[in-house]
């Protein structure tokens, strides 16, 4: 699992280059290429079992995986994914089915390939951390960060608890890989508060007895999902993912009701109606901005952390993985040119963030306030389905997120 024997037999040096609070996949990403460049690099997660609590759906592109150098394997995929249906709340939809689209490409069959996949998260941020290990990152399981203190030789203190033991150690740069409403921001005085108006609450159950079709089917409409969309996702096996996402001051029930009257009242209703529930997962994904401040004295906010997340569809594993290279790739360069680290001098992070990826989604988030600002509910659900059929279709701006 990553958790090396080496680190065992004594206490480490307490100095490193680089420590990253948090092992999802954006600080194992980080971690991975800062070892991988010879770096000395420490990665530490309050957990005992990383991917859990499981609180996303597990998509994630091909071409996402490809990108960082991970190669799709069948110890975390479930299924492969060939395209998207995307439907009104009437059950109208637009398919971008890319078997169809570019059949000598795509598709099941030996030489062609899929569009992307769903995977097992637990099994997925395993394989990410095991990877990191191997390429020479040291993993702290049970370690919570407590604190950071920037230091007057350029470095900063870290202080940390594992296993009941309070520790000190030096490093020169901290990346805050630690979720949604960042504590290691918070240390850094940074805003990481994120207002429940564009806090989705998220409910999804695996369920059996539920035939997919390889893509991904998400479901507008305000009647279904208030401030957010409904889904059917392909798990392998058989099983499949139903789920959804509100907003709460968009709604006065749970997200609980709004999934039983999906799966009891919507145009799907017949099709779900011998599903069985084997699972039930959920938790809250942020539909917000990036961060307007990523950076500090000695520190960088990575992944969900920095809301790396993007605002119309709440995915995160892409922008997490994509993000987390983008943070490695500027920390090798940064401390191999011997740049200070005080002072602002990490703002090229950001600068290069926004470059790569942040820029696009600073423009869809501003594209979903506009669509939720409108308080004309069946003129709001035209323009979000509109919305999300056009950022799926091949031609789509947006494919990099």
């Amino acid at each position: 699992m990553g958790f090396g024997s080496r680190q065992m037999r004594s206490m480490p040096p307490t100095d490193y280059d680089v420590v990253i609070i948090g092992a999802g996949p954006a600080g194992s990403t980080t971690a991975r290429f800062a070892a991988a460049s010879g770096l000395r690099v420490l990665l530490v997660d309050k957990r005992q079992e990383l991917g859990a609590p499981i609180q996303c759906s597990g998509a994630i592109s091909r071409h996402a995986l490809e990108q960082v150098g991970i190669a799709p394997e069948a110890e975390f995929i479930h299924e492969a994914i060939y395209g998207f249906a995307i439907y009104d709340q009437h059950g109208d939809r637009e398919v971008h089915d890319y078997r169809r689209l570019k059949p000598d490409e795509y598709g099941s069959e030996p030489g062609k390939k899929p569009l992307g996949y769903v995977v097992d998260r637990r099994r997925f941020d395993r394989y990410l951390m095991t990877q990191a290990e191997r390429a020479g990152a040291e993993v702290w399981l049970k370690t919570e960060g407590l604190g950071y203190r920037p230091e007057a030789d350029g470095y900063c203190t870290v202080s940390l608890r594992r296993y009941n033991q309070a520790i000190d150690i030096r490093t020169r740069i901290l990346v805050g890989a630690d979720g949604l409403q960042s504590q290691v921001g918070r240390w850094a005085g940074l805003q990481t508060h994120i207002k429940i108006t564009e806090l989705a609450g998220c409910l999804q159950f695996i369920v059996d007895r539920v035939e997919t079709e390889g893509l991904l089917e998400i479901v507008t409409g305000h009647e279904w999902a208030p401030g957010g969309y409904a889904w059917v996702f392909p798990k392998g096996h058989g099983y499949a993912e139903i789920g959804l996402g509100v907003i709460a001051t968009m709604t006065d029930r749970p997200a609980r009701w709004h999934l039983d009257k999906f799966i009891t009242q919507s145009f799907f209703r017949e099709r779900f109606a011998d599903c069985r529930i084997l699972e039930v997962q959920g938790g809250g994904v942020p539909l917000a901005a990036p961060l307007r401040t990523q950076y500090a004295d000695n520190l960088i906010l990575v992944g969900d952390a920095a809301r790396h997340v993007n605002p119309i569809t709440g995915g995160g594993l892409h922008t997490a993985v994509a993000g987390g290279k983008i943070a490695a790739d500027y920390i090798i360069g940064h401390l191999a040119d011997g740049l200070p680290l005080q002072d602002g001098a990490l703002e090229g992070y950001q600068r290069l963030w926004l470059e790569e990826l942040g820029d696009k989604m600073w423009k869809l988030y501003g594209i979903k306030t506009d669509i939720f600002h409108n308080m004309n509910i069946p003129e709001r659900d035209r323009q979000l389905y509109a919305t999300m059929a056009d950022y799926f279709s091949p031609t789509s701006e947006f494919k990099k997120i």
